[in-house]
């Protein structure tokens, strides 16, 4: 089974808002990929879908690199998929539509705001490596969004971007029930549209 999350997918290191939608993103497509992996053998042009839910707090420390900021980050993530065999080899393509809240509340004040991310997620490319591992090339799009504790939004992030992630197809690369994710590869062209910085809004109003 794929992993829910990875530890790197989620961690708040930057200055820039658009690391959010990211990692946000990034998040719905593993779990997407992950509740797949339990639907069953999927035949060659057969529909498999159904839908996904998930809910997990963790603590941050130094959150947006400021020294001594300890933030609670607590994350619902619901979303539904779709997946079909498709092209010559008949390797399963999946798409999602996700909704992921999270709120991020000062420890020391209890101050919050609330995030508000919906992402579409589609497969573009399928590659079979040949070495047992499949490379996925997705497309995200989607709106994000900071509101303050009085409802207002202070930053936004409206868009798309693709990304690369490794799969390990089990030795049965038509046959997603057995596959497990095994990296992020990266970014392949970054986000299109308004990037607000993400820091420089949520840091002032939790502080």
């Amino acid at each position: 089974m794929r992993p829910k999350l990875q530890e790197s997918a989620l961690s708040v290191d930057g200055a820039e808002w658009e690391v959010t939608m990211k990692r946000i993103a990034a998040f719905v497509g593993m779990a997407t990929v992950m509740m797949v992996s339990l639907a069953g053998h999927a035949s060659a042009k057969v529909l498999e879908q159904g839908t996904f839910h998930d809910e997990f707090s963790e603590r941050i420390r130094n959150f947006c690199d400021v020294s001594g900021l300890k933030v609670r980050q607590d994350v619902t993530v619901d979303g539904r998929y779709a997946l079909k065999s498709h092209g010559p080899d008949q390797l399963a393509y999946f798409q999602s539509h996700g909704r992921v809240g999270v709120v991020y509340t000062n420890v020391a004040t209890n101050e919050y705001v609330t995030e508000v991310v919906t992402v579409m997620e589609k497969d573009l490319r399928v590659t079979n490596n040949g070495d047992g591992t499949l490379t996925i090339l997705v497309l995200a799009t989607g709106n994000a969004a900071v509101y303050g504790e009085n409802g207002k939004a202070i930053a936004r992030n409206p868009g798309q971007f693709r990304y690369e992630i490794l799969i390990d197809h089990g030795g049965t690369p038509m046959d997603p029930s057995d596959d497990e994710f095994l990296e992020f590869l990266g970014v392949v062209k970054e986000s299109t549209g308004r990037t607000d910085d993400f820091c420089a809004a949520v840091v002032p109003a939790i502080s």
